[in-house]
């Protein structure tokens, strides 16, 4: 889970410190399938901040940016040998937000 956790920090820490992303203040959540975990946390101010990991489950809060992966694609995606595009486009990563939100993510991924 440690693992995960450095790796999605370094994945949400350049989103956030995208220009792009500047003004954004949103709920974020990464549900991990195959560890049963999800991790929250909230992106405004240019960084992520209160990151934490919750059992999965119908008690956690809907985000309003929302990634689904396994534990081993997180990682790929941030050693780069795997690209988000494509995991995107096979079903591999799922990116859920609201209409405003993915067009201004778009830019940023």
């Amino acid at each position: 889970m440690e693992q995960c956790l450095t790796a999605l920090r370094s994945i949400l820490g350049d989103l956030a410190s995208n220009p792009a992303a500047a003004g954004l203040d949103r709920s974020l959540s990464c549900r991990l399938t195959d560890l049963d975990q999800v991790v929250v946390g909230r992106l405004s101010a240019g960084a992520v901040h209160d990151m934490r990991v919750v059992p999965d489950g119908p008690d956690v809060a809907r985000a309003d940016i929302r990634l689904t992966m396994t534990s081993d694609d997180l990682v790929a995606l941030t050693s780069g040998e795997l690209s988000f595009g494509p995991a995107w486009a096979t079903g591999r990563v799922k990116l859920e937000a609201g209409l405003r939100d993915l067009l201004r993510l778009r830019k940023l991924l």
